[in-house]
């Protein structure tokens, strides 16, 4: 039985506690990520994201892609709530994982000419050189993850990111 990849780990868990997931479905449940993962990298104005400085701030991240439909439809949203958190200690990033980063630099071009910059957001290209993080093969794009306050993954969501997703970043502040 394929596992819904938009359930995050900790709700496949209760549904096999209560005996709703078959047996054979639990080995496919990913182990949790690093306790503390790093990330760091550079975005295309140069300025450095290093998620261990985060401490302190709950960071959403997401792994996507130009060519993932999903990724894109997800953007508008992501920041009309990154507009609605301003004032708290709430981070959004993106890590793009095109395997080449003309894509990248041309939906950062246009990002730049479509949105307002107080609705734009840390986007780091994951083939970067300089780029470091622990994350591993992500799976299901987008791939995100929610980081709380002392840095570690508190859930993570493979495939369209639920709508629960910010009540529990709210959880998290």
């Amino acid at each position: 039985m394929p596992l819904p990849h938009s359930l995050g780990r900790r709700h496949l868990l209760h549904l096999a506690a209560l005996g709703l997931l078959p047996a054979a479905a639990l080995a496919q449940i990913p182990a949790p990520a690093e306790t503390s993962p790093r990330l760091r990298g550079t975005d295309r104005q140069g300025r450095v994201f290093d998620l261990a400085a985060q401490r302190g701030s709950v960071v959403m991240l997401m792994f996507w892609s130009t060519t993932c439909a999903v990724c894109r439809d997800k953007m508008p949203e992501l920041r009309a709530n990154l507009r609605g958190w301003q004032g708290q200690p709430f981070k959004l990033v993106g890590v793009n994982t095109d395997p080449g980063r003309r894509s990248f630099d041309d939906w950062e071009a246009l990002v730049a000419l479509t949105v307002p910059p107080e609705q734009r957001f840390a986007q780091l290209w994951r083939g970067d050189p300089e780029h470091l993080d622990s994350f591993g093969a992500v799976g299901v794009l987008p791939a995100t993850y929610l980081i709380d306050k002392k840095g570690r993954v508190a859930h993570s969501f493979h495939g369209r990111v639920p709508a629960e997703a910010w009540d529990h970043v709210a959880d998290l502040l």
